[in-house]
């Protein structure tokens, strides 16, 4: 009997390296967002107009805004996170505690959806969902945590 030659796993090899560097290639070109959670996630999103991204990061409050009182009631101001880029944060205080003592000038942390605009992008989710079908989201101002 005579040995056939090993060309179907020379070609599945083959195909494999292929395969690969072709997902290999297309990965680097999908932009994808950083992996840690932090300022750089906003900066990321906004840059490739991405919305429903969970963040986390903080920055300066540089406007105090009315709260929106058309539906749910939400306190709105607006955050410089880094490099110019400004977003605004919109605080639902229908389910989470109203800061009543946030002044323009000082820092604050968050942790919520981004949802991408020409603007720079807000944030919002930043409370508890009560029916528990959300990641729940919180600010941070000094010290103490909203949710």
């Amino acid at each position: 009997m005579r040995k056939r030659p090993h060309t179907t796993r020379t070609g599945i090899i083959l195909f494999l390296i292929l395969l690969l560097t072709v997902v290999s290639y297309f990965n680097k070109r999908i932009a994808k967002p950083p992996d840690q959670e932090s300022t750089a996630q906003i900066q990321w999103a906004f840059a490739n107009q991405k919305s429903e991204i969970q963040v986390r990061g903080s920055g300066v409050i540089i406007k105090t805004l009315k709260d929106d009182l058309k539906g749910a009631r939400h306190q709105r101001f607006l955050v410089q996170v880094a490099q110019g880029q400004t977003i605004l944060i919109a605080h639902n205080i229908d389910l989470a505690p109203r800061i009543d003592t946030i002044q323009k000038g000082e820092t604050i942390s968050f942790y919520g959806v981004y949802e991408w605009n020409n603007k720079g992008g807000d944030v919002h989710w930043t409370h508890h969902d009560p029916k528990r079908r959300h990641t729940d989201g919180w600010l941070k101002y000094h010290g103490k945590i909203y949710q």
